[in-house]
This record gives structure tokens, C-alpha cells and sequence, in this order.
């Protein structure tokens, strides 16, 4: 993804990195406001590309997921209500998309927040889930453990 897509703990909704400060970072909301907002060292940010899914053997990076949700889709938005629906249909239509989750560690609300995400970007058009080749993503997850 060209964009540096960020989540901030205790807002809602995604956003995309403007530019950096010496103590802060301006962000813009992925919605219809693009309402630009500072950032600061306080608040808990995560890059959507630093997160990933449990599975039963390895953790599937978010933007994976991301990516099998958008094949099932045909690049739509997520075909169900996924806010109203029932635990089992939550959870048969996460496992249409990642047969191998962890079905004790990814909670109903973990899903509920990815179809979401997932929504907030096909409706930005950011849909280059995974441009970057597999030896890079290998480098990326050594890090991280």
C-alpha cells in the first residue's frame, strides 16, 4: 500500500499520514471529512502493515487478510452486515477468508474491526493490499519477533 495507513487506539476509523512533526504526526481521516488531525507521542498508533492475524501455525500479516477479503468480495465492500450479524456468521465468514484463524486468540470485535477497515479502505480506493514481494515480507516479520 503506497499510503502509510495508520489506526490510533481509542479513535475510530483509520488514517492516512500526512507528515511528521518534532512531537507529533498529522494524520488525515480516511471518511468523507478528511479531517486532518495531530498525533501525538502519548497516543498509541499502529501502521496496518505491523499488524497481523493469529493463526493455528504462523500469524497471517493483516494486509493478507485484507487481500483474501477483497478476492472473496470481487473488490467490493464486505457482502453482509458484519455489525449486526450473529457470532457463527461472523465466524463461518472469517473462515471463508482465513480457514486456518485462531479461533481461541482472534475475537468477534478483532473481526468486526478488520471488516471494517477493510470498508474504510475499498471505499478510499486504497486496494494495493500486497505489492511488496514475499521475500520482503519474510524480512518484516523477523523483525517483529
Amino acid at each position: 500500500m503506497e499510503h502509510t495507513i495508520l489506526a490510533v487506539s481509542g479513535k475510530p476509523g483509520l488514517y492516512k499520514l500526512v507528515s511528521r512533526g518534532k512531537s507529533n504526526l498529522i494524520v488525515e481521516m480516511l471518511d468523507e471529512s478528511h479531517k486532518r488531525l495531530p498525533v501525538f507521542a502519548s497516543d498509541s498508533v499502529t501502521s496496518l502493515n505491523d499488524i497481523a492475524i493469529y493463526t493455528e501455525s504462523e500469524d497471517i500479516p493483516l494486509m493478507k487478510v485484507f487481500s483474501n477479503v477483497y478476492n472473496k468480495e470481487n473488490g467490493k465492500l464486505v457482502s453482509f452486515n458484519y455489525k449486526k450479524s450473529d457470532k457463527k456468521e461472523l465466524r463461518e465468514y472469517f473462515a471463508s477468508v482465513l480457514p486456518e484463524f485462531d479461533r481461541e486468540r482472534v475475537h468477534d470485535s478483532d473481526i468486526k474491526k478488520l471488516l471494517q477497515w477493510y470498508d474504510i479502505l475499498v471505499k478510499n480506493g486504497l486496494t494495493e493490499f500486497e505489492e511488496e514481494p514475499a521475500e520482503a515480507d519474510k524480512g518484516e516479520n523477523e523483525k517483529e519477533r
